[in-house]
């Protein structure tokens, strides 16, 4: 009998190693805090369940809905919360960031309950004891993490100045259990001292996490039931690494940085590097592994661009109905706004600005750079099937009688365009079977350690300076200028991308470049706005007016452009985001954000 209970429950022990889907029973009211060590399938909930704590997609306030805030978008409905925020509108009983403050410290208290007295790490998981140990220092490592990746959100959504002290603040630091619902007297932690505690987590995070989750990487086969591959979309070293330069990125730019710190953009390319580097270098040493002119693929939660990801969400149709106008039975809630679409260069790589790029205002849309092809349905554009190329739907956005034009009907974008990025293009809701996929959310991918990389490489030894890094910016820019697009059409080369050659004369010029570079590769993915604001110091960039594209149609079937009509006027009151506001009125000791004065 005792025999049968241990292969019982050795056997219950390998089902939950083996869950990729972090089922790990949550802790709940059925259980005190006490009983949870008792029963070490609920130790490992406490980490397993903050990986469900996260965005699963991009629609949502922490992905496109977050760009309706920038220049880069312009939400279809007036009631929309981050729309309020961008024209002033935003009031104290409508806080769309309310949500990410309580979950992201439920979750940190979840990790810090894990870690105290190290009690988390002194459990035991299993009964071979080189197995166990294998569980035992992920479970630690993955709580550092968890508890490093849920301050650097908090830190970047709610950091800024206080509205009193004039104190460039973060968010308070506790790391204690304890339930930050029930404390009536936590301070906010300076900024740098946020930073320094993002840090150390990692740092911990790194000494007990393998440098990557990859089954190739285990060097004893019969680990792999405790280790590897299937434990991919949790927190690793590669991963710890990532977050650490998206920390300094920030740290070091004009608003955060003050004293013009340059050992931040150094730390900030030195981070990005070394995952760039293993991925080259590791990931793309295997047979079918990540290659560097690969096109991104939004509908493959195992896609080599990734480097640390979400759980995915299933087959379904969230981000077409999102995106397609009423007429091809989508919602239209976002359009793309004009000065997105003219952010996109021309073929030759030049921005529609420059001379050389032979840019035609009369037919705006003809030559322009591949990727604006690939992430925006413009006028007369065709939704072509990727299996067949038939022409599923095409867009008709003339205000003089087309059926997607702004206005026409409810479901279609206010700018006369709409966005194709993460839309599956085999799916027609016509068909008798419809061809729904997976959508993928990339928290951190190539493309970001990449830009990351240039732009703070470029502001600490100039474009073209491979020395110091063991690449310059330069070269790392033409990685993503001569890979794919999301639809597999060919980009640059690096013998005919002359404007990347010009702009790397001059590291004023490349910032910029990179800059633009960063809005059109990363659109949709809810960075601009956090982007828009690290790199100035007041708001002229945010309260930029926004337009869109006014089309009509001509009796011999050409169509006249007028590019400049003003859709939506920008109103932000402050660069940082508010404090939630019953968080100001409970806790005395809370120094609310500049600019948000009647939110205290």
């Amino acid at each position: 009998m005792k025999t049968n209970k241990i292969l019982l429950l050795a056997g219950m022990l390998a089902l939950f190693g083996a869950c990729s889907k972090y089922l790990d029973p949550y802790p709940n009211g059925d259980y005190s805090s006490e009983e949870i060590w008792k029963y070490q399938n609920m130790v490992q909930g406490l980490v397993g369940s903050c990986y469900d704590n996260m965005a699963w997609g991009y629609d949502n306030n922490e992905g496109v809905f977050m760009d309706v805030a920038t220049d880069d978008a312009v939400s279809t409905s007036p009631t929309r919360e981050t729309r309020r925020l961008a024209v002033g509108t935003l009031s104290t009983g409508i806080d769309p960031f309310l949500y990410f403050w309580d979950r992201d410290y439920k979750s940190i208290r979840l990790v810090n309950l894990f870690l105290k007295d190290r009690r988390g790490f002194k459990t035991k998981y299993l009964i071979q004891a080189n197995l166990d140990s294998l569980v035992r220092y992920r479970l630690q490592g993955e709580a550092f993490g968890l508890r490093a990746w849920f301050y650097w959100d908090l830190l970047q959504k709610f950091g800024g100045k206080g509205v009193s002290s004039g104190q460039m603040l973060g968010v308070p630091i506790i790391l204690e259990p304890i339930i930050i619902g029930q404390e009536t007297n936590i301070a906010r932690n300076t900024y740098e001292q946020c930073v320094n505690q993002i840090i150390a987590d990692c740092d911990s995070a790194i000494k007990y996490l393998p440098i990557a989750h990859r089954d190739f990487l285990v060097s004893n086969p019969d680990f792999l039931t405790y280790a590897g591959g299937r434990y991919w979309g949790r927190l690793d070293g590669i991963t710890m690494k990532a977050i650490k330069s998206n920390v300094y990125l920030t740290w070091a730019s004009p608003l955060f940085n003050s004293s013009n710190d340059n050992t931040r953009w150094e730390k900030a390319a030195q981070y990005a590097k070394e995952v760039m580097d293993f991925k080259i270098n590791v990931d793309g040493a295997r047979a079918g592994g990540f290659k560097k002119d690969n096109a991104v693929n939004w509908f493959n939660p195992n896609s080599s661009e990734i480097v640390f990801t979400a759980r995915y969400t299933g087959d379904n149709d969230a981000m077409e109905r999102i995106f397609y106008p009423g007429g091809f039975q989508g919602n239209g809630e976002v359009g793309a706004t004009q000065e997105l679409v003219n952010a996109f260069p021309m073929k030759n790589g030049y921005p529609i600005t420059d001379a050389k790029s032979l840019y035609n205002s009369k037919d705006p849309y003809a030559n322009r750079d591949p990727r604006f092809y690939s992430n925006i349905f413009y006028n007369m554009a065709n939704a072509n099937r990727i299996t067949s190329n038939e022409t599923m739907y095409t867009f008709e956005n003339w205000s003089n009688g087309g059926k997607d034009a702004s206005g026409a009907v409810p479901t279609n974008s206010l700018t006369n365009y709409h966005v194709k990025k993460y839309v599956f293009m085999d799916l027609n809701w016509s068909d008798n079977g419809i061809n729904v996929q997976p959508h993928v959310k990339m928290f951190i991918r190539w493309t970001h350690m990449v830009l990351n990389f240039a732009e703070a490489s470029n502001k600490v030894v100039g474009p073209t300076d491979a020395a110091k890094f063991g690449l310059s910016a330069k070269e790392a820019m033409s990685y993503l200028r001569t890979r794919k697009t999301y639809d597999g059409a060919a980009l640059y080369t690096t013998a005919t991308d002359l404007y990347l050659n010009e702009v790397s004369s001059d590291a004023t010029k490349f910032n910029d470049f990179v800059k633009n570079e960063r809005r059109i590769e990363t659109c949709f993915e809810g960075m601009r706005f956090y982007d828009l604001r690290r790199w100035s110091t007041n708001l002229t960039e945010l309260n930029k007016p926004v337009h869109k594209a006014d089309i009509q149609k001509n009796t011999n079937g050409t169509f006249t452009y007028d590019l400049t009509k003003e859709v939506e006027v920008r109103a932000y009151k402050s660069a940082y985001l508010p404090i939630p506001y019953n968080e100001v009125l409970r806790m005395s000791n809370i120094e609310q954000n500049e600019g948000w004065s009647d939110w205290k």
